[in-house]
């Protein structure tokens, strides 16, 4: 189970916990830019390409 935290004085965002195995495996750091999607009732997230 992970958590899903409101941030920020406003709390109009939100933060999402992942497990570290899966950002490890992703080769993603910490700062990483990432693109989040919702398709359907799922969010989709990858990485960042400029």
């Amino acid at each position: 189970m992970r958590k899903l935290q409101k941030t920020g004085k406003d709390g109009e965002s939100y933060m999402l916990t992942l497990p570290k195995a899966f950002v490890k495996k992703l080769g993603w750091k910490e700062h990483q830019k990432v693109v989040v999607e919702l398709k359907g009732s799922h969010l989709v997230i990858t990485d960042w390409v400029e």
